[in-house]
Order: C-alpha cells, then structure tokens, then sequence
C-alpha cells in the first residue's frame, strides 16, 4: 500500500507557504494543513484556542507553543488525518514544536522533508502587506519577522542535522517557484510519488 508524501514547509512569512503548500498538496494528492488558517477558523467560530490565537497574531506576536501544540495534536489525533499524508505549512515554529511534532507524529508517521522556502525580508514585507489583513500591519509584520529569526531559523538548523532539510529560493512567478520545489523534492528521492 502506498502512502501519500509528508511535508513540512520553514519561511518566513509572506515566503508563498500558503501558494506553494496548497499547490503541492494538489500535487502529491494529500492534504494542506495550514496553521495560521486554522487559527483563524476558530476564532470566526469563537473557538477558545483560536480566539487566544488571534490575539496574539493581532499583536504581531508568534502563538504560544502550548496554543499551537494543542491545535495541531486535535487534528492529528485522527490517524485518518495523516495516514495518507500532508503538507504542513506554520508548524513547527521553534525547536520545541518540532519536539511536540515528534511526539504528535510518533514512529508511525515520519517527516519526509523539511523544505525552506527562502525569501528575502523586504519582499516578505511587501507581500505581507498585500494581503490586506487585519492582523498585517507594517508593525505586526516586522515583529513577526523579528521573532522568525529569532526563535524559526534554528529550526533549519535541526533539521540540515537530521538530514531532512532542502532549501528551496522563493523568489520568482509562482510555477517558477513550484516547478524548482518539486525539483529539489524529487532530487531528494526521499518522498513518495504522488
């Protein structure tokens, strides 16, 4: 029986994690699992957890990891949710995440590849800004990318150690940017056709 791929997508906001991660997870026939979209899901519902959520992406800050933890481990609780495989875009965000992704995941479920969709910040800014959202201000935004270096990039780090790791330039149209990720994912040889 074969198994649908697993991926996680590192970068910083406004990089084209949403774009790309949806495009890939058409591709590879699995599903997106976007954080933040799920974050904002719940609140519009009044979801407690999402609702904390929100107001800590209103202020430009990165969730709490209990917050995030507790979001992603619901959705995975179902095996149904990942048996067939995801692409995974906003988690994990900080080395302890990944730690929880770990556990979330177990020996049944590992990670194929962690992919770092690199942009530079002044391009991230300007997308950012273009989306129109309430929480995207140019403050929140810069504080978010703040916290990216701070506590995300030694993410890169623990997975290049794991052997997970592929870099991946996202500057460029869109099909440019899918077309080099599905080649630095197939040069890999690590992920399951679709």
């Amino acid at each position: 029986m074969t198994r649908g791929a697993r991926l996680v997508i590192l970068g910083k906001q406004g990089a084209g994690k949403g774009t790309q991660g949806e495009r890939l997870s058409r591709h590879f026939k699995t599903q997106h699992l976007s954080t933040g979209q799920l974050f904002r899901d719940s609140a519009a519902v009044g979801v407690p957890a999402g609702l904390k959520a929100k107001e800590f992406m209103d202020r430009g800050e990165l969730v709490p990891d209990e917050i995030v933890v507790d979001v992603v481990a619901e959705r995975f609780s179902n095996p149904a949710e990942v048996q067939d495989g995801f692409v995974l875009d906003g988690f994990p965000r900080t080395a302890k995440q990944a730690e929880e992704l770990d556990r979330i995941l177990g020996e049944r479920f590992p990670l194929d590849l962690v992919i770092d969709l690199d942009v530079p910040t002044d391009m991230a800014i300007e997308r950012l800004l273009g989306r129109g959202r309430e929480d995207d201000t140019r403050d929140s935004i810069r504080r978010r990318l703040e916290l990216y270096d701070q506590e995300t990039k030694p993410l890169i780090d623990l997975y290049r150690g794991r052997g997970l790791l592929v870099r991946v330039d996202g500057v460029g149209e869109e099909d440019e940017v899918f077309k080099r990720l599905l080649d630095a994912i197939d040069a890999t040889g690590e992920v399951p056709e679709a």
